[in-house]
This record gives structure tokens, sequence and C-alpha cells, in this order.
């Protein structure tokens, strides 16, 4: 879902050590099984790895310039990697000695994050990953005291849409020709927005 899920905007800051982030040491997919799994500061060692992801994700993948830009501005940038399961550590995308599950890179504001990059590896759609991210980029968000999660999606990108409104963002705009779409084509973006606070009340109140 590159976050749009897909698209962008001196050395990282703080925010984007391992231990700002949750770090679960396993969960529970469907389609897997049981797999350790963790999180890690996306540097630029790792860009081909991320570069391999996107590619393949996309149909107007983000530049490694993108990423290397966001690093440089040290936009929080996170890697979700897991424990090869048996048969899978030669045919999937490799990190670090792990299998890249996802990834994201978001922008922090005054009182808001913006979510520029939720990728999840095309072997690995459709078990709860992308979610899953999503669950701990709004903690993470909430612990900076962001009150507002704001991305872009492609109009046509329904899946991410849907998944995004189940989620609780609800759509607040267009951005006309946003994205580029091929033969000098652009696409809109939807701009959705979530209210934390409203959104941790709720949650709190169940």
């Amino acid at each position: 879902m590159n976050a749009m899920v897909q698209e962008p905007a001196s050395s990282a800051s703080a925010s984007t050590a391992p231990a700002a982030w949750p770090l679960p040491a396993r969960a529970l997919t469907p389609a897997t099984g049981e797999r350790r799994i963790h999180f890690e500061p996306m540097s630029e060692a790792d860009l081909d790895a991320v570069r391999a992801v996107e590619v393949t994700a996309y149909a107007h993948p983000w530049s490694r310039k993108h990423f290397q830009d966001s690093l440089q501005a040290g936009y929080p940038a996170v890697l979700l990697l897991g424990e090869a399961l048996p048969g899978e550590q030669d045919k999937a995308v490799m990190a670090r000695g792990h299998v890249v599950l996802g990834y994201l890179v978001a922008m922090p504001g005054v009182d808001e994050v913006h979510l520029l990059n939720i990728t999840v590896a095309p072997a690995h759609q459709r078990q709860g990953w992308a979610r899953f991210m999503l669950d701990a980029l709004v903690l993470w968000s909430r612990g900076q005291q962001a009150q507002w999660l704001w991305l872009e999606v492609r109009e046509s990108n329904e899946p991410a849409r849907h998944l995004y409104r189940g989620y609780g963002f609800s759509q607040v705009g267009v951005r006309k020709g946003y994205y580029p779409a091929g033969h000098l084509q652009r696409e809109d973006a939807v701009v959705m927005s979530l209210n934390l606070v409203a959104a941790a009340a709720t949650r709190d109140a169940r």
C-alpha cells in the first residue's frame, strides 16, 4: 500500500530508535502460523531490500531517493522483520538475516503525524500486517502527543481505502492529480485522517 498504500514526501532522529516502537516477540497469522517478528529502524543499508519490495508492490514505486531523503530528514522509518519460515529464505526479500514483511515511513508535525508510505511485501499481503503496522504507528504517534494521523491514498486503490475506513479513518478531501498514473496521466489522491484522541476514547470505552 505505498500510503498512500503509497507515496512521499541530518541523521535519523531519536524517534526512529527501536525502543520508540512496540516490539512484539511474535504474531499469529492464519496463512503462516507463528512467526517471531520485530521492528528495526530503516537505514540506508536496508534500501536495496526495501526497493526490491517497493518495485514489486507498486506500478509507480518510490525511488531510492525518496527513501534516502526521508532518512536524511530524520523521519520515522521502520522495517517489520520476521524470522524465515521453513522453505522461505531462498525466495523472500531479506534484510539483516530476516524476511522483510513490510515497512513504513511517516512525517511528524505539530500535533499530527503524516503517513507517507506503508507497504506490505506482496508475498505477505492479506495476512494482517498492514493493520499491525498501523497499530504500531498509532501507538507511536500517541507517544509523541499527536492528535491526528493523516495519509493520502490513490482514488483507485479501493482495497487500501477499505482498510483505512475499517480502521477508523475518514475521507476529508481530494488532491487533484497528486499521483503519476502512466501515459502522462495523473490520478487523484483521497486525503484521509484519523482522530487519535477520539479513537483512543472509543477504544477505552469498549
